[in-house]
């Protein structure tokens, strides 16, 4: 296996996926992959053999020498086969950016896709933020494939930008759609089920349960169960809050036959009193309008004694109305 000079570690890998450093021998699956999908790629033709071997050879083979590259190619396993490709791309080593670049083995795009998209942005996030030290990575993409963006939305990306028919392609003008992520920056991501011991952990924090409307402790396997079905259920949305690697608090927001959604968020002791609530809140809202989920109105409901949840609602503008043990705070959705 080849390895890039830019970098001191050279393989990204979660229990069932991995990314290396773009192998060669993959080069014809690659080929084969982009001709396929080049209806939302930049290339103006259909690769030949010959066009895959002089890149090999003459571009990518240079890449690992190099100090400063301005990409970073890899071969995207899943148990040691090689299901996708990309990397780090127009890499401005000056301004700390690069875009994202990723396409996938065809046959696995319609069932598979935000699960290995997902997983691809987890990886190259570690080699941009954490070796590369880049401040910025963003997507550049086509609008023509909207199942792209819930998973970069559920990652935690922003849509910086959509530029009106801004590039030609295939006959016709197409809109570009920009999606970044900066590093160290405080964002919500979809919970999975990694995130177990974690919610389990917060869920019976005494500081946590204090303000909860269960006060008794939870066991883990109940837990898990609850967990595991909250996270596959079509009508709850549940993420957790990040700065950078730090997780922050969760948020969950369960949909409700009436379209309502119902918000329960916790902040984790360690980092209350610092401004999160409001902002779990408002990212909350944020990924509402951008999923287009179409709800008429969100709630939370709130112990009396909770004065801190109290204050943030309020602060929203959230319409308060009174219950005999807690408080119900609204907002209507346009």
């Amino acid at each position: 296996m080849r390895a890039y000079k830019c970098l001191d570690e050279q393989i990204f890998e979660t229990a069932v996926f991995k990314i290396v450093p773009v192998r060669f021998e993959d080069r014809l699956n690659i080929m084969q992959w982009r001709n396929e999908q080049i209806y939302h790629l930049r290339q103006s033709k259909p690769l030949t053999l010959e066009d895959q071997d002089n890149y090999f050879n003459n571009v990518v083979e240079k890449l690992f020498d190099q100090q400063q590259p301005n990409q970073v190619l890899f071969s995207f396993l899943k148990e040691g086969i090689c299901v996708g490709y990309g990397g780090l791309v127009h890499i401005n080593w000056l301004d700390k950016n690069a875009e994202i670049s990723f396409i996938m083995e065809t046959k696995f795009e319609k069932d598979y896709f935000d699960h290995f998209w997902s997983v691809y942005l987890s990886l190259i996030e570690q080699v941009a933020f954490e070796k590369l030290k880049l401040h910025k990575i963003f997507t550049y993409a086509f609008d023509i494939r909207p199942h792209l963006y819930p998973s970069l939305i559920n990652s935690g990306y922003n849509k910086d930008a959509s530029l009106r028919e801004h590039c030609f392609f295939d006959g016709d003008f197409k809109n570009v759609i920009i999606h970044s992520k900066i590093a160290n920056s405080t964002f919500l991501r979809k919970a999975s089920v990694n995130d177990t011991l974690l919610t389990f952990n917060w869920a019976n924090n005494k500081e946590i349960r204090k303000y909860s409307f269960t006060k008794t402790a939870i066991a883990l396997e109940e837990h898990s169960k609850w967990f595991q079905k909250k996270i596959e259920s079509h009508t709850c949305y549940y993420y957790i809050l990040c700065k950078g690697n730090q997780k922050i608090g969760s948020i969950r927001l369960d949909v409700n036959t009436k379209n309502e959604g119902l918000i329960s968020y916790l902040i984790d002791p360690i980092f209350q009193g610092k401004g999160y609530g409001a902002i779990i809140l408002e990212k909350l809202e944020l990924i509402i309008k951008e999923l287009n989920l179409n709800l008429k109105k969100i709630k939370g409901q709130v112990l009396h004694e909770n004065q801190a949840s109290v204050k943030i609602f309020r602060k929203l503008a959230y319409q308060e109305f009174e219950e005999e043990q807690n408080l119900i705070f609204e907002k209507e959705l346009k």
